[in-house]
């Protein structure tokens, strides 16, 4: 098209806006169009962006972190003052560290604001400190604190005598600081020239090794702003308007910041009309164009329902828009579709949709079914095959996924790896397995009790392996004589425990378990040891004499009846070896048995050597075949269980290898459980341990260790590529000269024991080592000096020996050389001035080598022990294997480390990931030298990750016409990403806003599947959403920040009733705050302009799961505090018996958790504890939360001693401390003042109520007014918090004051494990039922609950002193008076008529509970427990708070209140209204009648009350107008 005839068009098409327009004045007086917004602000300030990028580049590295502290001391005067011109320094100084990939993450973490947090920790724990006045940024020294840098000499002279301060996990160490030194910790922010001033002074003293330095952020003046987050997402659901619940209040109109609205910001596009192009064009026209827009809106958006049949195909024909369109917009349309969806449908219907399309999306859903476990309609995400679990995960766990990967695909691309060889690496799964290692129980110091193979008692038992393969009933084991089952306990026989194990040993004996059991006795190993003397030693040979004598059977029974003279919890005594020794062998001389010259003492020290020598960690070790069980599982009931599963899951091994072929009956199947690959000489837990370090290898340059001065200049990462690229290894054949590609020559495995080769405990593991390499072809060794004193000619003859062979004799003559060097005599012939020339091996060319030798350069050894100070922190002297970059140590002095664990190290490297990186660097070509290197490398790389979940292979079917495919640019690095949709759910609209971030964040090569439901029957989609996130932080066009990010719905249908829910991250508790309109029920026709909601975070949750360690059962009850050193009790909770759960309610910062003074802190002690921030042994736990992300502990605890049979919940004692009373009158405000508060507890009546939306608080006012007028004991008001208006929670505090009433606020966030509710007033039901154990202090003994829209007209003093006769809770039933309503009442036919069975069905409307009851039978967990089983079922629990205790009547008992506790219209006829204790507004399936009509018309009292509340709102109003105008005027006056 031309310009002339484009312009034409554009003409042509602008005579018909003319004439529409003209049209369109006449429906110019319709409504503006309406929005509502939403932003969520944190409770904190805002944090400086310069801090949150180096929290960024601290996560890198502690190096990038101090280089950035470095480079940006002070910044001001640097850049001018917009905040643009401030974010673009921060970018541009962040360049010099980063790469392009990470400087695009950076922008996302800074634009989701995502170290704030940890920002702000710092603040809260400056805050404890507290800072030193007139100081904005100040010194503590162990406690003493200055901003004056001479006073600071000063304090460091006298800080030994002030104990060290508490060190967090996340601080900030100056590298090079020297760790004797006083610890100096700089709180200051910096930046600013105050910080400057300080640093400089402090990074001088460290450099003088006078300090050790930590840098903590603190802003002395924080901003007034708060931060605006983003990462959840809003939903505008409708309602159902079949019981009008809107109030009839008027509403404030609140003022709107007009600037969130941009001019061109509403959806570009409507019907073919492109009106940001026509606005530009015709700029006089901008009013007609504004007005036909909103025209053309409106007709669109209008929602008619549609028919069943309209609605069938809605799924494929929305995927076929989106198809439809070009890639680069699809996402774009999908997210238009999926989140505006009620609106779009209509015009949905219209699409056709291929058969190709239908045909494809058939065909991969078979695959998708089969390979990835989804049904049609089911959605997932992958990332470079890593799943990301969209209901689970949240935006700040997918952006650690993307920063990992990324840092491994860029390691992977510096190692020269290209970009299709970089994805097949990252599909090696080569993560540590947890499976388990086992030791060869083939020894002679086991003492084997029975064989199976060849004992009588076992004799009718079948023998052919084939056995194996015979059908039986599920569960049952198979008798066969072989020994598949092998059971071996390690124990010293004066252990208390010992006595159980062998109850268990006895138990499987005797009920004939086909198991073979065999014991090895730990016991002393002095040559001449006195049984008579030593329990232990006489019951060995006690035993090895019966067995000799008789028997191993006898000897066995022997020493079972020696255990049963044991007394519960006594040892054994040599009396009681004595005692049966006299009783089986009256004849027999008892000290030639037991005595020191007994001949029966063989093999008395093999047990203890055999111990030693497998690793299997503390006594006492049960082994199956082989693999030691976990601590916990020594508990007998919990060995008899294990060990029966055991026996089951290693039968399907035993059939399968019987059914290969790989197992024989003339096979000895001890030897062939022994020959499988996880069994291996030694169990080190050092090598087998799960939490490991690596070395980061991912970098080539062309540096060497020979340059000192250069080397030292280096930073951590480039050292160690220096140190790699200097070494020269040691290998079985010698290296190779020839360049042959065969397997023997890449060798996957790459020791390098470091050590001081001129001490033994070095040469020892040197030696060890080079004798392990002599029997692996797969192992190169290279040696790395530590020495233990200053480098001198004198202290390092081996160490350069070592040096000079590798540099200058060939790999065979070397080896040999340092073979004889490692050995004791060399190294002690040396010392005494031996030449080193004698020692030379045949071949060697010996002046080549003394050349070398005595060469005066020593720079290979300063460089090599800087690297282990520096990179390896190793102390001087000290010894470290380092395998394939992943080091282990530093070993003890003492510590044992020998070839099998050589051997160890190296069957574990071949399993996990060796073999298969060696298979890969093998396609590229390379010579072995190089190609050994890259294994190693990349086997660092790619095993130094978190480890995460395994990799999904997809290799999916078709993409040709039912996927969105986007290629990643070339060349690049890039993520592949693979989404499986369908475009008409609630994944959708979360997936499209997230995928377009992806887009725009890194290189993606992209694949979007639809995966369309068909013959859907309702509408799927009947909410519109918004997903909060942006790639980068937005700026307004004068270069300061927008304001913050938002969700916006413009143009939204006015006539729908709509309910507003935010979906944040599980750990985020937020609240509604300043907003006037209600947020529950919005009718946008009866707003002005724009509904603005504004949330904050409240509390960001820290969860747990608690253990008692002797019972392994959950200490219900158990209560625990959070708080800080000065304020210990902040926030409490109760242990729940599911799971052991527990959560509290935290913000940043750093917090002790206790337990609850009372009762918890008598009778238990916190035993050990994980995730948290304190050393495992600290009795205090301290938790720093300084993250968004989820945080969960697990704490174990131990009864004391003297409390053992003590239980928690118990009836007789009760909380009754101060402490726990003092705590209570948090959230009291009006009525009692805090020291009156220890009145008698009978005396209040605790009132539990929830409620949502303005007409509902509206009607829980009045009920509370209600109970007030009519009670007379004083009340205390429980309200859940998380739904409530502000207008409520401003309200309430004026309401308690007129009326002299207590309340609180209590919230707890739906734990993550129980099924969740997505509609937001089934989540309300929820509250009222699962979580009455834990939602209330432990002094609360009985609660009532009463409904919001109830009228009370009784004292409820009675309802709480009612008899409950022993039941947890008693309700009303239902009425059955009012007989014209039976057709309604669901309860008398089907389902609930069985399952009642005669009992009456309960409303849920008015309810007492005894929570010392309720919890003393774990109610509460028996009622979650229920709901999880129930509510998978959508159908089921349709009243959730109702069905579920009438569901459990059974379980859990109800008490069936009097009829006249609860009447109400719908069910109970008039006759019985008089004799009424309280009223409740049911709604009327038979007559809709809206509540607010109801409550006038059947409750005399009702619009009395309502009068009274408004008068005191009105009161409340202008005391509030007039506080603010004084305000105002002082600040006038002021001015």
């Amino acid at each position: 098209m031309t310009a002339g005839s484009y312009g034409a068009g554009l003409r042509m098409g602008l005579l018909w806006v003319l004439l529409l327009s003209s049209l369109l004045s006449a429906v110019s007086g319709a409504a503006d169009s309406k929005a509502v917004t939403t932003t969520l602000t944190t409770k904190w300030t805002d944090t400086p962006l310069l801090l949150e990028a180096s929290e960024f580049l601290a996560e890198e590295s502690q190096e990038k972190f101090w280089d950035f502290v470095e480079a940006n001391q002070n910044i001001e005067g640097e850049h001018d003052d917009t905040d643009q011109a401030y974010y673009d320094l921060i970018v541009k100084k962040a360049r010099a560290v980063l790469s392009s990939v990470q400087v695009n993450m950076l922008k996302f973490a800074l634009s989701l604001r995502a170290y704030s947090a940890t920002v702000h920790s710092f603040q809260q724990i400056a805050s404890n400190e507290p800072p030193a006045s007139g100081c904005s940024a100040f010194f503590s020294v162990h406690g003493e604190k200055t901003c004056d840098e001479d006073s600071l000499a000063e304090l460091l002279k006298t800080a030994p005598q002030r104990p060290k301060p508490f060190l967090f996990k996340g601080d900030h160490k100056y590298p090079g600081s020297n760790p004797e030194a006083p610890v100096v910790i700089l709180y200051g922010q910096f930046g600013t020239p105050e910080f400057e001033r300080l640093h400089q002074v402090i990074s001088f003293k460290v450099h003088e090794g006078l300090a050790t330095y930590v840098l903590r952020h603190y802003v002395a003046n924080p901003s007034e702003k708060k931060v605006y987050l983003s990462g959840y997402g809003v939903e505008l659901a409708i309602k159902s308007q079949e019981y009008k619940a809107k109030d009839d209040t008027q509403v404030e109109e609140a003022e709107v910041n007009a600037t969130m609205f941009g001019e061109n910001d509403p959806v570009d596009e409507v019907q073919g009309f492109l009106f940001g192009k026509l606005k530009t064009v015709y700029p006089e026209l901008k009013e007609q164009l504004k007005e036909l827009r909103k025209h053309l809106v409106e007709s669109t958006n209008e929602m008619s329902p549609l028919k069943v049949w309209q609605m069938q195909d809605l799924s494929f024909q929305t995927a076929a828009r989106i198809l439809a369109a070009p890639a680069a917009e699809a996402l774009t349309v999908m997210k238009d579709l999926s989140q505006n969806f009620p609106t779009k449908a209509r015009s949905i219907t219209k699409t056709a949709v291929s058969s190709e399309l239908r045909k494809e999306i058939g065909e991969n859903q078979k695959f998708f079914k089969g390979t990835l476990g989804l049904q049609p309609g089911d959605s997932a995400l992958f990332i470079n095959g890593l799943h990301i679990d969209l209901d689970t995960q949240d935006i700040f766990s997918v952006f650690e996924v993307l920063r990992s990967e990324a840092r491994v695909m860029e390691g992977m691309r510096s190692l020269h790896i290209d970009t299709p060889f970089i994805h097949d690496i990252l599909k090696l799964n080569v993560q540590p397995s947890d499976s388990d290692y086992a030791v060869d129980i083939r020894n002679s110091a086991i003492y084997w009790i029975n064989n199976l193979e060849t004992d009588h008692r076992y004799s009718s038992w079948p023998y052919n392996v084939q056995e194996l393969l015979r059908p039986t009933f599920p569960g049952v084991i198979r008798q066969i004589r072989k020994n598949f089952h092998n059971l071996v306990i390690i124990l010293d026989p004066i252990e208390e425990s010992t006595t159980e194990l062998l109850g268990v040993a006895e138990m499987f004996y005797a009920n004939n378990i086909p198991l073979r059991i065999g014991l090895v006795f730990v016991v002393s190993d002095e040559d001449d040891v006195d049984g008579m003397q030593d329990a232990g030693v006489a019951l060995v040979r006690a035993y090895n004499y019966i067995s000799y004598e008789v028997d191993s059977q006898s000897a066995f029974e022997a020493v079972i009846s020696m255990y049963n003279r044991v007394p519960i919890g006594g040892k054994l005594g040599v009396a009681d070896v004595v005692k049966v020794l006299e009783k089986k062998f009256p004849y027999v001389e008892v000290s030639s048995v037991l005595g020191a010259d007994s001949t029966y003492d063989s093999s008395r020290q093999d047990g203890r050597a055999y111990y030693q020598q497998t690793g299997v960690g503390p006594l006492p070790v049960v082994m199956y075949n082989g693999i030691p069980y976990q601590r916990e599982q020594l508990d007998p009931d919990e060995l008899e269980t294990v060990t029966m599963q055991k026996i089951l899951e290693t039968t399907t091994f035993y059939q399968r290898a019987v059914y290969l072929g790989e197992l024989a009956t003339d096979q000895d199947v001890v030897d062939f459980i022994m020959n499988q690959a996880n069994v291996v000489p030694r169990i080190n837990p050092r090598v087998l341990s799960t939490s490991r370090t690596y070395l980061d290898l991912s970098d080539t340059n062309n540096f060497f260790i020979d340059d000192y001065a250069r080397f030292s200049t280096l930073d951590t990462k480039e050292k160690s590529t220096a140190v790699a690229n200097s070494l020269n290894y040691m290998t079985k054949k010698g290296m190779t000269s020839t360049n042959r590609h065969d397997d023997g020559y890449i060798r996957p495995v790459t020791f390098w024991v470091v050590g001081d080769f001129d001490k033994p405990s070095g040469r020892q593991l040197l030696y060890d080592a080079i004798r392990h390499m002599k029997t692996s072809n797969d192992v190169r060794l290279g040696m790395i000096n530590n020495p233990s004193a200053a480098v001198s000619a004198e202290t390092s003859r081996v160490a350069r020996a070592i040096w000079a062979a590798m540099q200058t004799q060939s790999a065979n003559n070397a080896k040999n050389f340092i073979t004889k060097l490692a050995k004791e005599e060399t190294a002690a012939a040396l010392e005494e001035g031996a030449d080193i020339g004698d020692f030379a091996v045949g071949g060697m060319d010996v002046s080549l080598f003394k050349d070398a030798y005595d060469g005066p350069k020593f720079d290979f050894l300063l460089s090599h022990a800087a690297y282990c100070r520096d990179v390896l922190k190793l102390k001087k002297g000290q010894r470290a294997v380092i395998s394939n970059g992943r080091i282990i140590g530093p070993l003890e002095e003492e510590e044992v480390f020998n070839q099998d664990d050589f051997l160890l190290l190296e069957s574990i490297i071949l399993k996990t990931s060796g073999e298969r990186i060696k298979s890969k660097v093998k396609q590229f070509g390379i010579e072995e030298d190089r190609a050994s290197d890259l294994v190693m490398k990349v086997d660092a790389l790619l095993s130094s990750q978190p480890k995460g979940e395994t990799r999904v292979e997809y290799d999916i079917a078709d993409d040709r016409y039912s996927a969105v495919k986007i290629r990643p640019k070339e060349g690049e690095v890039y993520f592949d990403v693979v989404a499986v949709v369908d475009p008409v759910t609630r994944d959708a609209q979360k997936l499209a806003p997230l995928l377009l971030v992806l887009k725009q964040l890194v290189n993606v090569n992209l694949r979007v599947f639809m995966n369309c439901q068909s013959k859907l029957s309702d509408m799927p989609l009947k909410s519109f959403y918004r997903h909060v996130l942006e790639p980068e932080v937005v700026f307004q066009a004068d270069g300061s920040f927008s304001l913050g990010p938002l969700a916006k719905f413009l143009d939204m249908p006015q006539s729908p009733l709509f309910t507003l829910n935010l979906n944040t991250p599980e750990t985020w508790m937020v609240e509604s705050v300043h907003t006037r309109y209600d947020l529950d029920n919005i009718y946008l026709e009866e707003v002005e302009n724009i509904v603005a909601a504004e949330y904050e975070l409240e509390h960001l949750l820290l969860e747990g799961h608690c253990f008692d360690v002797s019972s392994g059962q959950p200490p219900r009850g158990l209560q625990f505090t959070l708080g800080t050193a000065s304020e210990p009790v902040i926030m409490d909770t109760i242990v729940m018996a599911n799971l052991g759960y527990f959560q509290l309610k935290a913000n940043p910062g750093a917090w002790i958790l206790k337990m609850r003074k009372g009762r918890s802190d008598d009778i238990y002690k916190i035993y050990s504890h994980e995730g948290t921030d304190s050393p495992a042994e600290s009795d205090d736990i301290i938790v720093v939360l300084n993250n968004f992300k989820t945080r969960v502990i697990k704490v174990k605890v131990q009864k004391k001693p003297d409390k053992f049979n003590e239980e928690l919940l118990s009836d007789v004692t009760e909380e009754n401390d101060a402490g726990f009373w003092k705590s209570l009158t948090r959230g009291f405000t009006g009525g009692a003042k805090p020291e009156e508060v220890k009145q008698e507890k009978d005396d209040v009546i605790n009132i539990f109520s929830v409620a949502s939306g303005h007409l509902y608080e509206r009607f829980l006012r009045i009920m509370m007014l209600s109970v007030l007028k009519n009670t007379k004991t004083p009340v205390k008001f429980w309200f859940l918090k998380n739904y409530l208006s502000p207008a409520f929670k401003e309200f309430i505090p004026h309401m308690a004051q007129q009326y002299g009433f207590q309340y609180e606020l209590v919230q707890y966030k739906w734990p993550r494990w129980l099924h969740q509710q997505t509609e937001k007033q089934r989540i309300i039901w929820g509250y009222k039922i699962l979580f009455l154990d834990v939602l209330f202090p432990l002094a609360v003994d009985k609660i009532l609950f009463v409904d919001a829209d109830q009228i009370v007209r009784t004292d409820l003093k009675e309802l709480r002193d009612f008899d409950l006769e022993g039941a947890p809770y008693g309700y009303t039933p239902f009425c059955e008076s009012r007989r014209e309503m039976d057709g309604y009442r669901f309860w008398k036919t089907g389902y609930w008529a069985s399952h009642l069975a005669g009992r009456k069905y309960h409303i849920s409307a008015l309810y007492v509970v005894d929570l010392k009851k309720f919890r003393k039978i774990a109610a509460g967990d028996r009622l979650r427990g229920q709901y999880q089983g129930l509510s998978q079922d959508p159908n089921s629990l349709s009243n959730l708070d109702q069905d579920l205790p009438n569901n459990m009547i059974h379980q859990v008992p109800i008490k069936s209140l009097p009829q006249e506790w609860l009447w109400c219209e719908t069910w109970c006829d008039n006759s019985s209204k008089g004799s009424a204790k309280t009223i409740d507004l049911c709604n009327n399936p038979k007559t809709k009648e809206p509540k607010l009509h109801a409550a006038v018309r059947i409750v005399a009292e009702w619009s009395d009350y309502d009068q009274e509340i408004k008068r005191m709102q009105t009161k409340v109003q202008d005391k509030v107008q007039h506080t603010k105008k004084q305000q105002e005027t002082d600040t006038h006056t002021e001015l």
